[in-house]
């Protein structure tokens, strides 16, 4: 088994996710089997409970962890199936090591850092499905080089290194090379800096990627050589770039794959780049400018919805078609001004969340795409928003609502589910891959053209089969149901070009170049119904 791991210098966000899942593309292509983990210094046991505007999205994988986003970006690089195996943060390896001393499996010892905590981070680093063939593990450390969380993720792989040694072992450290527009040029020293911090701490990276504005110059690389004892041909320039997708072709240009491989005497076959090549074709081609309006609670932070917006760029990608996103915020929509705000619409998507706040405003515009016959994709929450709009104004229950928003209505068309407990927030969710069997002559079968498929969930309010009928008898389409639970998975209204929704979440399964069904139908519902 060989080892990456990939380290942060200087700020944080510098797309180190991006930067793991391009390698690991890369390495793909050249037929190595590869998985990725994120290790995260957070106290946090996941992000289940986190504000979306405080960390960004609540990636699920299919086994039903709640992880980090960077894992949807793993997952849409690689096209692999990743597990709770796969992020792991602080919390999680702090509970872990207290509750093995209040069992007394520590046998009386003092319990440190190192070797307890940082044993613990090697056996996560080390642990694997038992049906996971890889040759390559690829393993994100949350932060930025110095900061007192990372320390024990450090010093765990810095013996990690110890143990495998140099040809099973990589270190990649992903720094900013800021450019100073009163002097114009690049200055090397916060990568200087960030090296040292990492030097300090037992890690002598063998590769240093620099994110950039632009691409740099041979000097700079000389430079940064000479100063942080590397090769020059292991500082590889990433610069900025127009889209996520072409940073694979980036570090392959740089030759990343060779100096890898090399020194982990990684076996390669002939590479398979079709799939990437073309994706990058239908990108460039994408010239026909789609518009979709996202009505949206967490508005202060797009990443709040990031796989949203990266399987609709997918999906766009795939019907060789340019997404807009226009952003409305649903908590400043209501009776007197959602017409207006809406006008422009050409498709209306309503995402996931959680709480009161903003939820009127998405009633609202699932009512404006359903009077308006405007193309609609409802996910989680806006498969529940629709039923209470559909409830109230065509069923003529005035007060429908959901208890999650008002505890007391008398027409609780969406409920909790049996058994959840809406006060514990923390993993009581109903979270992770689930069956949904899907009616013939319906939308849905017509998009997914499968009996049964199997998409991830994240929610604890179900549609209240009490209203079943009522809705039915008013055209309203249950198209597809969780036998199992007989709970609703898909509902749609054929009295509309496209309106359809799920309380699953299908933009945990989107790929390159295999855009959920779901997404690439509403893109191609887009275009057919609103750009005539």
């Amino acid at each position: 088994m060989k080892y990456i791991f990939i380290t942060g210098g200087v700020v944080s966000g510098l797309g180190k996710g991006i930067v793991g899942s391009s390698i690991a593309a890369i390495l793909k292509s050249f037929g190595v089997k590869v998985y990725m983990k994120k290790f995260d210094p957070y106290l946090n046991i996941d992000p289940g409970t986190m504000n979306p505007i405080e960390h960004g999205e609540v990636f699920v994988t299919d086994d039903g962890a709640e992880t980090d986003l960077d894992l949807g970006h793993y997952e849409r690089f690689i096209d692999v199936n990743l597990s709770k195996n796969a992020s792991i943060s602080s919390g999680k390896i702090y509970e872990h090591t207290l509750l093995m001393e209040r069992r007394g499996q520590f046998y009386g010892k003092t319990v440190q850092i190192v070797p307890h905590i940082t044993n613990l981070i090697k056996e996560e680093i080390y642990t694997l499905d038992a049906d996971v063939d890889v040759d390559v593990v690829i393993c994100e450390i949350g932060g930025t080089a110095g900061d007192i969380e990372s320390q024990p993720f450090i010093e765990a792989i810095r013996q990690v290194r110890m143990e495998k040694g140099i040809k099973s072992v990589m270190f990649i450290h992903v720094a900013l090379l800021p450019f100073l527009k009163i002097t114009n040029e690049y200055k090397t020293k916060p990568i200087q800096h960030s090296f040292k911090q990492l030097l300090g701490l037992g890690i002598q990276p063998d590769i240093i990627v620099t994110r950039s504005e632009t691409e740099i110059e041979k000097k700079l690389k000389e430079k940064i050589s000479l100063f942080c004892n590397i090769n020059e041909e292991s500082v590889i320039s990433c610069p900025d770039s127009e889209s996520i997708y072409f940073v694979p072709q980036t570090l392959y240009n740089e030759k990343i794959h060779e100096i890898i491989t090399s020194q982990l005497e990684i076996k390669i076959t002939k590479p398979n780049f079709s799939w990437w090549e073309k994706l990058i074709k239908n990108i460039k081609e994408a010239t026909n400018n789609v518009k979709i309006t996202i009505v949206a609670k967490y508005f202060a932070l797009k990443d709040s919805y990031l796989s949203v917006i990266e399987s609709l760029k997918i999906a766009g990608f795939a019907t060789k078609n340019n997404i807009s996103i226009e952003w409305v915020d649903a908590k400043k929509l209501n009776i007197d001004n959602y017409k207006q705000e809406l006008k422009n619409s050409k498709g209306i998507l309503v995402p996931g969340g959680f709480g009161e706040s903003g939820i009127e405003g998405k009633i609202l515009a699932a009512k404006y795409a359903r009077e308006n016959n405007i193309p609609y994709l409802g996910i989680c929450l806006g498969l529940q928003v629709a039923c209470v709009e559909f409830a109230r104004n065509v069923l003529k229950l005035s007060n429908a609502a959901s208890t999650e928003v008002d505890i007391n209505t008398k027409n609780p068309v969406i409920d909790i589910m049996n058994g959840k407990d809406k006060y514990n927030i923390g993993g009581t969710l109903r979270v992770g891959g689930f069956n949904t069997n899907i009616k013939k002559g319906t939308l849905a079968y017509n998009i997914y053209k499968k009996n049964v498929i199997r998409e991830r969930h994240r929610h604890r309010y179900e549609f209240n089969n009490d209203y079943r009928e009522a809705f039915e008898s008013k055209g309203f389409v249950f198209s597809g149901i969780y036998e199992e639970g007989n709970l609703v998975e898909i509902i749609e209204n054929p009295a509309c070009n496209f309106f359809i929704a799920s309380q699953y979440h299908p933009e945990f399964t989107s790929r390159i170049g295999k855009p959920n069904p779901l997404f690439k139908s509403f893109v191609s519902a887009v275009v057919k119904y609103s750009y005539k």
